[in-house]
């Protein structure tokens, strides 16, 4: 772990990737670091294993589908998520992206998602999930056994698709089952009336490059500038019982160029397992625009008995993703220069205790919430004792002070992660 104490340099818990700057450059991806490089196959005979909390990266073909052997048990839900990360461009298929599958051994479909470009056709990095769930509803996919991930195109032959290959990061988590039998049913009442979005002077916060980058908000008015064609990761730590409510706002443009970009800014919404929530769009004039994501339910492990897969989606703890995308287009109107992005989050509802699993998720405690998270959030760094480096580098604190400093709150965050 590097350790440099000038002003701009690589903080401990920072990697060089996020020192670098809010999320490199437009159409960049920050890959996770621990990542591991694999080849997907065009046949299940030779598909590679994908082992529930580790984080791979692969290519995606321009046609045909890519498979990816699971090996589960039968008692936990798998999900398995990819995040396609296309080429840079101006142009693309408004439904061109990826679709996921998970299938039996029978290749019979457990489950299946796609994700696209959305209206603006602006490539940019976007994620898709599927899962096996344990549940008497879904019968089919119960079976302990070999399953697969199957990763392709969504309109490879689009309109403006780009022909080569993509790269993509696949992720694959286990969630155990419940010591006592579920709630059958989703909550038929909630509060679904929108909140006053939070007020305040903005605090700058830089958004990452990637999911592995996302960085920590809470609630609170967050701001960053961003450029066209670029994507920003944040994430949000959303305990069980509470609601999340996000308002993005695009700020006047400081050139003099006019025009109308219908879908300049694209923010999605991702749940911990990189599944899918929800998205908006907003259009662009070089004046102020904002808006908000539709009204969740309180984080809930009923949800996912909802008939609709934005409500399932909100169905455990943990970091919920919001990503962030400006249209390449709007550089065509006014200019490669950023473009003003403010966040407005709130959490609304009093935390409460998750439900009674009967082991631990993989990788441990993702669908949980702790202390240090929510000083990450607060103080924007990726653990609790990040934001003590910013201060002691930018404050100019001679090294061995700061090293001194560092040591006693390594030792606090590896006492803290070493808790059950």
């Amino acid at each position: 772990m590097a350790v440099v104490l000038g002003l701009g340099g690589v903080l401990p818990g920072q990697t060089a990737a996020a020192a670098a700057g809010s999320a490199g450059t437009a159409g960049s991806y920050a890959f996770a670091e621990d990542a591991r490089s694999i080849d997907g196959a065009v046949t299940t005979a030779d598909a590679v294993e994908l082992v529930p909390g580790r984080t791979y990266r692969s290519t995606l073909p321009t046609t045909g589908t890519t498979y990816y052997r699971l090996e589960l048990d039968d008692t936990s839900t798998l999900y398995a998520s990819a995040t396609a990360v296309p080429p840079a461009g101006r142009d693309g298929s408004v439904i061109d992206g990826l679709k996921v599958s998970v299938q039996n051994g029978d290749g019979r479909s457990c489950d299946a998602d796609t994700a696209t470009f959305g209206a603006g056709g602006s490539p940019h990095p976007v994620a898709a999930w599927a899962m096996r769930e344990i549940s008497p509803r879904r019968s089919l996919c119960k079976d302990a056994g070999t399953y697969y991930l199957t990763v392709e195109r969504a309109d490879p032959d689009g309109k403006g698709s780009s022909p080569g290959p993509w790269e993509i990061e696949l992720t694959a988590v286990s969630e155990p089952a419940l010591e006592e039998p579920g709630p059958t049913e989703a909550p038929e009442e909630w509060n679904s009336a929108p909140p006053r979005p939070v007020t305040g002077e903005p605090e700058r916060r830089p958004g990452g490059g990637g999911f592995a980058e996302a960085t920590p908000l809470g609630q609170g008015v967050w701001r960053d500038d961003i450029r066209p064609g670029q994507t920003l990761f944040y994430k949000v730590p959303v305990d069980w019982g509470q609601q999340l409510h996000t308002t993005a706002e695009l700020g006047s443009a400081g050139s003099a160029g006019r025009g109308f970009v219908a879908a300049a800014l694209d923010l999605d919404l991702y749940n911990p397992a990189r599944g899918h929530v929800e998205d908006l769009g907003v259009g662009y004039d070089g004046g102020q625009k904002s808006k908000s994501l539709a009204p969740l339910p309180p984080v809930a492990y009923a949800n996912r008995h909802a008939p609709g897969r934005q409500v399932a989606a909100v169905r455990f703890a943990g970091s919920y993703y919001l990503v962030a995308h400006l249209s390449a287009e709007v550089a065509d109107d006014f200019g490669d220069a950023p473009v003003p992005l403010t966040l407005r989050v709130r959490l609304s509802g009093a935390a409460q205790e998750g439900p009674g699993y009967a082991g631990r998720s993989v990788p441990s405690g993702l669908f949980t919430v702790t202390e240090e998270d929510r000083e990450a959030a607060a103080e924007g760094g990726a653990a609790g004792g990040d934001a003590v480096y910013r201060a002691l580098a930018v404050g100019g604190i001679g090294a061995g002070s700061a090293l001194l400093a560092g040591l006693g709150v390594w030792t606090l965050v590896a006492r803290r992660r070493a808790l059950p």
